[in-house]
């Protein structure tokens, strides 16, 4: 797998890029993943908005709310779940993409055109997931930080002032470089995973359908333990 995502980040860097293609790609995992996105993100900030009041509440520290939604967001919860999303809708969908390409031989058939399959397929698909991940990352963290304000201040009766006033006074920029940094690896991770397991699908059906399975359970396994390491470096 390291030399698949060697190869494919030596590609990254010799012209011309597949324009057309990532872009098309970037379609793909971005702006399709964006109802997935935008549900997920509106409903775990209501949930923690909830969850965070009722905790706050014994301590008298409601004022508190929407710092802790938003830094919650932003630094852990955004990233990772948007992941986890965005590998189980379009993840699985490269997987198979690419396994059924392999499987019907247009990959040899690239080769045998002269077009690089690293190039045309993979390094496109890795750049778009570069792309896609941190913008899906800040939309679901402005919608999540809106369905926490939707629970607390419209709901439960925090100021909205409040709300925003203490986002505004405990939301450094190196919270968000932080948020930034991790939908990015996870970006690559996923991006890497699944175009590695679908070059690498065996023939048949079954073979495709394995593939698809692994790509998803290692990309998220491999997204949750990354970003434990990741946090602890960053902290």
């Amino acid at each position: 797998m390291v030399i698949f995502l060697s190869s494919a980040l030596l590609w990254m860097f010799r012209s011309p890029l597949k324009w057309r293609r990532m872009i098309g790609r970037i379609h793909f995992i971005g702006a399709k993943s964006l109802s997935v996105i935008v549900l997920t993100g509106a409903f775990t900030g209501m949930v923690l908005g909830l969850q965070v009041f009722h905790t706050l509440r014994k301590f008298g520290s409601e004022g508190f709310l929407g710092s802790v939604v938003a830094l919650s967001l932003i630094r852990e919860l955004g990233p990772v779940l948007c992941a986890l999303m965005v590998t189980g809708r379009a993840g699985s969908a490269l997987t198979a993409e690419i396994g059924i390409m392999r499987i019907t031989e247009q990959i040899d058939a690239l080769t045998v055109m002269a077009l690089n399959p690293m190039r045309y397929l993979v390094v496109p698909t890795i750049l778009a997931g570069l792309i896609a991940f941190p913008l899906l990352t800040a939309i679901f963290d402005v919608v999540g930080i809106y369905g926490g304000y939707l629970v607390g201040v419209k709901l439960l009766g925090v100021a909205g002032g409040t709300y925003f006033g203490e986002i505004q006074t405990y939301v450094d920029f190196e919270d968000i470089t932080q948020g930034i940094l991790k939908s990015l690896s996870f970006g690559l991770l996923m991006t890497w995973v699944c175009c590695y397991k679908g070059f690498h699908t065996e023939y048949g059906a079954e073979g495709v359908s394995r593939a698809t399975t692994e790509a998803v359970v290692m990309s998220s396994v491999l997204i949750l333990i990354w970003d434990y390491f990741l946090g602890s470096v960053l902290l």
